[in-house]
């Protein structure tokens, strides 16, 4: 199998972290730290994807690219 990198976004809450990808729409993660919301968002994106296989579902190739610009 073929290692496939997709853009994540993280965010920050009040209380905690969030991530989304975005070429894989309802996987998304939370976490108290970047370091954990980044290990958890690579879990549920691996279930996300497995998940699909087993459905049948084609698994969207890496369209989206993230990047920060400084304004």
């Amino acid at each position: 199998m073929r290692v496939m990198e997709y853009a994540v976004i993280i965010e920050s809450g009040p209380r905690n972290m969030s991530a989304y990808l975005p070429d894989l729409p309802g996987c998304v993660a939370t976490g108290w730290t970047e370091e954990e919301v980044i290990k958890n968002i690579r879990d549920a994106a691996r279930f996300h994807i497995e998940g699909m296989r087993e459905a049948g579902e084609r698994v969207p190739k890496p369209t989206c690219k993230a990047v920060q610009v400084k304004l």
